[in-house]
Protein backbone atom coordinates (compact mmCIF):
# COMPACT_ATOMS: atom_id res chain seq x y z
CA UNK A 1 0.00 0.00 0.00
CA UNK A 2 1.57 3.59 -0.81
CA UNK A 3 2.13 5.59 2.13
CA UNK A 4 2.53 9.45 -0.42
CA UNK A 5 -0.12 11.79 1.72
CA UNK A 6 -2.12 12.93 -0.99
CA UNK A 7 -2.39 16.69 -1.99
CA UNK A 8 -5.71 18.31 -0.89
CA UNK A 9 -7.93 21.01 -2.53
CA UNK A 10 -10.78 22.37 -0.99
CA UNK A 11 -13.02 24.74 -2.95
CA UNK A 12 -15.80 26.25 -1.00
CA UNK A 13 -18.49 28.58 -2.58
CA UNK A 14 -20.20 31.10 -1.21
CA UNK A 15 -24.23 31.55 -0.81
CA UNK A 16 -24.74 28.51 -3.95
CA UNK A 17 -27.94 26.89 -3.94
CA UNK A 18 -27.71 22.77 -4.05
CA UNK A 19 -29.84 23.58 -7.00
CA UNK A 20 -27.98 25.77 -8.40
CA UNK A 21 -25.85 22.97 -10.75
CA UNK A 22 -26.12 21.20 -13.55
CA UNK A 23 -25.61 18.00 -11.85
CA UNK A 24 -28.71 18.81 -9.31
CA UNK A 25 -30.55 18.90 -12.29
CA UNK A 26 -30.64 22.55 -13.23
CA UNK A 27 -30.91 22.59 -17.27
CA UNK A 28 -30.29 26.18 -17.20
CA UNK A 29 -27.42 27.58 -15.41
CA UNK A 30 -23.72 26.55 -16.98
CA UNK A 31 -21.16 24.84 -14.45
CA UNK A 32 -19.53 22.65 -16.46
CA UNK A 33 -16.32 21.79 -13.98
CA UNK A 34 -18.86 21.39 -11.43
CA UNK A 35 -20.56 19.13 -13.19
CA UNK A 36 -17.49 17.37 -14.11
CA UNK A 37 -16.40 16.74 -10.58
CA UNK A 38 -19.58 15.41 -9.41
CA UNK A 39 -19.76 12.84 -12.31
CA UNK A 40 -16.11 12.07 -11.99
CA UNK A 41 -15.88 11.98 -7.78
CA UNK A 42 -18.69 11.24 -4.71
CA UNK A 43 -21.47 13.71 -4.36
CA UNK A 44 -22.75 13.59 -0.72
CA UNK A 45 -26.34 14.46 -1.08
CA UNK A 46 -27.47 14.42 2.54
CA UNK A 47 -24.95 16.74 3.89
CA UNK A 48 -26.03 19.55 6.43
CA UNK A 49 -24.87 22.41 8.37
CA UNK A 50 -26.36 23.30 11.53
CA UNK A 51 -26.49 27.02 10.57
CA UNK A 52 -28.02 28.40 7.16
CA UNK A 53 -25.15 31.70 6.82
CA UNK A 54 -21.48 31.95 5.97
CA UNK A 55 -19.36 31.93 8.86
CA UNK A 56 -20.55 29.29 11.54
CA UNK A 57 -20.69 27.02 8.30
CA UNK A 58 -17.27 27.99 7.84
CA UNK A 59 -16.41 27.55 11.36
CA UNK A 60 -18.08 23.86 11.66
CA UNK A 61 -16.20 22.74 8.29
CA UNK A 62 -13.02 23.85 9.93
CA UNK A 63 -13.43 22.52 13.63
CA UNK A 64 -15.92 19.94 13.17
CA UNK A 65 -18.34 21.49 15.74
CA UNK A 66 -21.66 22.92 15.88
CA UNK A 67 -22.25 26.34 16.16
CA UNK A 68 -23.14 26.23 20.09
CA UNK A 69 -19.82 24.39 20.21
CA UNK A 70 -17.74 26.69 18.16
CA UNK A 71 -19.44 29.85 19.12
CA UNK A 72 -20.15 31.39 15.76
CA UNK A 73 -23.93 32.12 15.69
CA UNK A 74 -24.26 34.00 12.72
CA UNK A 75 -22.56 36.05 9.56
CA UNK A 76 -18.83 38.23 11.15
CA UNK A 77 -19.82 41.87 10.58
CA UNK A 78 -16.64 43.61 10.69
CA UNK A 79 -17.96 47.35 10.83
CA UNK A 80 -15.51 48.62 13.88
CA UNK A 81 -11.59 47.55 14.67
CA UNK A 82 -12.44 45.79 17.67
CA UNK A 83 -14.96 43.24 15.57
CA UNK A 84 -12.49 43.27 13.00
CA UNK A 85 -10.27 42.42 15.25
CA UNK A 86 -11.43 39.05 16.65
CA UNK A 87 -10.36 36.12 15.86
CA UNK A 88 -13.30 33.72 16.42
CA UNK A 89 -11.23 30.53 16.52
CA UNK A 90 -8.75 31.09 18.82
CA UNK A 91 -7.65 28.30 20.69
CA UNK A 92 -9.61 25.87 18.63
CA UNK A 93 -8.39 23.09 16.43
CA UNK A 94 -8.97 22.90 12.93
CA UNK A 95 -8.32 20.09 10.88
CA UNK A 96 -5.34 22.34 8.81
CA UNK A 97 -4.09 22.34 12.27
CA UNK A 98 -3.73 18.63 12.17
CA UNK A 99 -2.86 18.72 8.49
CA UNK A 100 0.23 20.83 9.53
CA UNK A 101 1.54 17.80 12.25
CA UNK A 102 1.32 15.58 9.43
CA UNK A 103 3.47 17.11 6.97
CA UNK A 104 1.13 19.51 4.85
CA UNK A 105 1.82 23.01 3.90
CA UNK A 106 -1.27 24.75 3.85
CA UNK A 107 -2.35 27.46 2.09
CA UNK A 108 -5.75 29.69 1.67
CA UNK A 109 -6.87 31.49 -1.29
CA UNK A 110 -10.08 33.56 -0.97
CA UNK A 111 -12.50 34.12 1.88
CA UNK A 112 -11.95 33.69 5.44
CA UNK A 113 -15.48 35.26 7.69
CA UNK A 114 -13.82 33.81 11.02
CA UNK A 115 -12.12 37.25 12.06
CA UNK A 116 -8.61 38.68 11.94
CA UNK A 117 -8.19 38.04 8.52
CA UNK A 118 -5.15 40.25 8.14
CA UNK A 119 -2.99 37.68 10.12
CA UNK A 120 -2.55 33.59 9.17
CA UNK A 121 -4.63 31.32 11.30
CA UNK A 122 -5.11 27.41 11.75
CA UNK A 123 -1.91 27.05 10.53
CA UNK A 124 -1.79 28.63 7.23
CA UNK A 125 1.43 29.34 5.59
CA UNK A 126 0.17 30.76 2.53
CA UNK A 127 -2.60 33.45 3.09
CA UNK A 128 -4.33 35.56 0.96
CA UNK A 129 -7.67 36.39 2.84
CA UNK A 130 -10.47 38.75 1.72
CA UNK A 131 -11.06 41.44 4.31
CA UNK A 132 -14.18 40.63 4.83
CA UNK A 133 -17.06 38.33 3.62
CA UNK A 134 -18.14 39.78 0.44
CA UNK A 135 -18.78 43.03 -1.56
CA UNK A 136 -18.14 43.69 -4.95
CA UNK A 137 -16.64 41.91 -7.44
CA UNK A 138 -14.60 44.57 -8.61
CA UNK A 139 -12.03 46.36 -6.45
CA UNK A 140 -12.04 43.58 -3.84
CA UNK A 141 -10.20 44.37 -0.54
CA UNK A 142 -7.50 41.66 0.29
CA UNK A 143 -4.93 41.27 2.88
CA UNK A 144 -1.57 39.76 1.36
CA UNK A 145 1.55 38.92 3.32
CA UNK A 146 -0.26 41.35 6.16
CA UNK A 147 -0.62 43.96 3.77
CA UNK A 148 -4.34 45.32 2.52
CA UNK A 149 -4.46 45.28 -1.17
CA UNK A 150 -7.19 46.25 -3.53
CA UNK A 151 -7.64 43.95 -6.61
CA UNK A 152 -9.12 45.30 -9.53
CA UNK A 153 -9.24 42.42 -11.42
CA UNK A 154 -12.64 40.22 -11.38
CA UNK A 155 -12.33 38.66 -7.76
CA UNK A 156 -13.22 34.72 -9.05
CA UNK A 157 -10.80 35.44 -11.25
CA UNK A 158 -8.22 36.99 -9.15
CA UNK A 159 -8.56 34.41 -6.29
CA UNK A 160 -8.19 31.38 -9.11
CA UNK A 161 -4.95 33.03 -10.18
CA UNK A 162 -3.63 32.85 -6.43
CA UNK A 163 -5.13 29.07 -5.72
CA UNK A 164 -2.91 28.18 -9.19
CA UNK A 165 0.01 30.63 -8.18
CA UNK A 166 0.17 28.12 -5.07
CA UNK A 167 0.02 25.28 -6.78
CA UNK A 168 2.48 25.55 -9.00
CA UNK A 169 4.80 26.62 -6.23
CA UNK A 170 4.39 23.79 -4.11
CA UNK A 171 3.24 20.72 -6.84
CA UNK A 172 6.41 18.07 -6.65
CA UNK A 173 7.70 19.23 -3.13
CA UNK A 174 5.81 18.68 -0.07
CA UNK A 175 1.81 17.49 0.27
CA UNK A 176 0.03 20.54 0.57
CA UNK A 177 -3.75 21.18 1.07
CA UNK A 178 -5.51 24.78 -0.74
CA UNK A 179 -8.22 26.20 0.99
CA UNK A 180 -10.34 28.30 -1.83
CA UNK A 181 -12.59 29.98 -0.44
CA UNK A 182 -14.87 32.22 -3.57
CA UNK A 183 -17.04 34.70 -3.09
CA UNK A 184 -19.82 33.57 -5.86
CA UNK A 185 -22.20 33.53 -6.44
CA UNK A 186 -22.88 35.82 -3.73
CA UNK A 187 -24.70 39.14 -4.21
CA UNK A 188 -24.44 41.48 -5.57
CA UNK A 189 -25.34 40.57 -8.57
CA UNK A 190 -26.36 43.91 -10.55
CA UNK A 191 -23.67 45.18 -12.89
CA UNK A 192 -20.82 43.40 -11.48
CA UNK A 193 -20.09 40.14 -13.49
CA UNK A 194 -18.16 39.77 -17.07
CA UNK A 195 -20.72 40.61 -20.31
CA UNK A 196 -19.39 37.16 -21.26
CA UNK A 197 -20.65 35.12 -19.09
CA UNK A 198 -24.31 37.77 -18.21
CA UNK A 199 -24.98 37.38 -22.46
CA UNK A 200 -25.02 33.47 -21.58
CA UNK A 201 -28.33 33.83 -20.17
CA UNK A 202 -29.80 36.95 -21.98
CA UNK A 203 -32.63 34.69 -22.76
CA UNK A 204 -33.27 32.55 -20.37
CA UNK A 205 -36.74 31.74 -18.58
CA UNK A 206 -35.49 30.88 -15.01
CA UNK A 207 -37.88 28.07 -15.10
CA UNK A 208 -35.42 26.87 -12.71
CA UNK A 209 -36.15 29.30 -10.17
CA UNK A 210 -39.61 30.44 -10.40
CA UNK A 211 -40.45 33.33 -7.82
CA UNK A 212 -42.48 33.11 -5.42
CA UNK A 213 -44.25 35.76 -3.58
CA UNK A 214 -42.80 37.75 -0.70
CA UNK A 215 -42.61 36.47 2.52
CA UNK A 216 -43.64 38.78 5.02
CA UNK A 217 -40.23 37.83 6.96
CA UNK A 218 -38.30 38.43 3.93
CA UNK A 219 -34.69 40.45 4.83
CA UNK A 220 -33.77 43.71 2.57
CA UNK A 221 -31.69 41.68 -0.22
CA UNK A 222 -35.32 40.32 -1.28
CA UNK A 223 -36.59 43.57 -1.66
CA UNK A 224 -33.52 44.98 -3.85
CA UNK A 225 -33.86 41.79 -5.75
CA UNK A 226 -37.25 42.38 -6.54
CA UNK A 227 -36.89 45.31 -7.84
CA UNK A 228 -35.02 43.65 -11.28
CA UNK A 229 -35.83 40.43 -11.08
CA UNK A 230 -34.90 39.02 -14.04
CA UNK A 231 -30.98 41.22 -13.91
CA UNK A 232 -30.38 39.23 -10.33
CA UNK A 233 -31.52 35.87 -11.60
CA UNK A 234 -28.97 36.69 -14.93
CA UNK A 235 -26.26 38.12 -12.39
CA UNK A 236 -26.49 34.87 -10.25
CA UNK A 237 -26.21 32.26 -12.69
CA UNK A 238 -23.46 34.26 -14.10
CA UNK A 239 -21.45 34.37 -10.86
CA UNK A 240 -21.51 30.79 -10.91
CA UNK A 241 -20.94 30.24 -13.95
CA UNK A 242 -17.47 32.31 -13.72
CA UNK A 243 -16.63 30.22 -10.63
CA UNK A 244 -17.40 27.33 -13.00
CA UNK A 245 -15.60 28.30 -15.35
CA UNK A 246 -12.21 29.62 -13.27
CA UNK A 247 -10.24 26.09 -14.30
CA UNK A 248 -9.28 28.06 -17.18
CA UNK A 249 -11.24 25.92 -19.83
CA UNK A 250 -12.91 29.07 -21.07
CA UNK A 251 -10.29 29.82 -22.74
CA UNK A 252 -10.37 26.48 -25.46
CA UNK A 253 -13.87 27.14 -25.15
CA UNK A 254 -14.43 23.38 -24.16
CA UNK A 255 -16.52 24.40 -20.78
CA UNK A 256 -19.59 25.78 -23.21
CA UNK A 257 -22.29 23.37 -23.74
Amino acid sequence: MSTKKPNIVFILSDDQGAWAMGCSGNEEIITPNLDKLAAEGMRFENFFCASPVCSPARASLLTGRIPSQHGVHDWIRDDNKKQEDIEYLAGQTAYTDILTQEGYVCGLSGKWHLGKSSVPQKSFTHWFAHKSGGGPYYGTPFYREGRLVYEPGYVTDVITDDAISFLKEHAGKQPFYLHVGYTAPHAPWLNNHPKEYTDLYENCRFLSCPMEKEHPDSIYLTKEVLQDLRANQIGYYAAATAMAAAERLSKTGNWRR
